[in-house]
């Protein structure tokens, strides 16, 4: 039991020196970051993950992505994920069911980057979004699969960055 004990702590430091190593790097488009780990390192259908950010340049477009942290130990390839923002005034648009494909579905090749048995995946969800008044945010997700607990998923976060123009 003390052994299993030192694994987790082990590894919750790993992650939170590799958290702070991530969000210590320059990044001048970044204007937030912030993952939630889950106990257990299984998502629980009535976890629903909060991310408030704050937005002063109402002029800006954004680019919100969605971090998943996920190991092998996850069965399926695929993660619906349904997302409600709230804004300084109430909802902003309609709730919104996303498709992650966490895996390749012919090959179970994980995507994303890794390291041993843990994967990490930034995928743009709201590409070009606007913000149109200034004040705090708060993005809801919520795990949309047909299982109450989801084993392997280790973490899910929200960045938003300002949209880059490819050149």
């Amino acid at each position: 039991m003390l052994l299993i004990r030192n694994q987790r702590f082990t590894f919750r430091l790993a992650t939170a020196v590799g958290l702070l190593y991530v969000l210590s790097g320059c990044d001048p488009n970044r204007v937030f970051e912030q993952n939630t780990d889950f106990p257990d390192y299984s998502w629980d259908v009535q976890q629903k993950p909060a991310f408030t950010f704050a937005i002063q340049d109402t002029t800006a477009s954004y680019d919100v992505y969605f971090n998943v942290r996920f190991a092998p130990a996850y069965g399926f390839y695929n993660l619906y994920v349904k997302h409600t923002l709230m804004g300084p005034t109430g909802r902003v648009g309609s709730p919104l069911l996303h498709q992650m494909l966490l895996m390749d579905p012919k090959t179970g090749e994980p995507k994303g980057s890794g390291t041993g048995d843990i994967y990490d995946l930034q995928l743009l969800a709201l590409p070009n979004q606007h913000f149109a008044r200034p004040g705090n945010y708060t993005l809801t997700l919520e795990q949309y699969m047909r299982q109450d607990q989801l084993p392997g998923l280790m973490a899910v976060g929200v960045r938003v960055a300002q949209h880059e123009v490819k050149k």
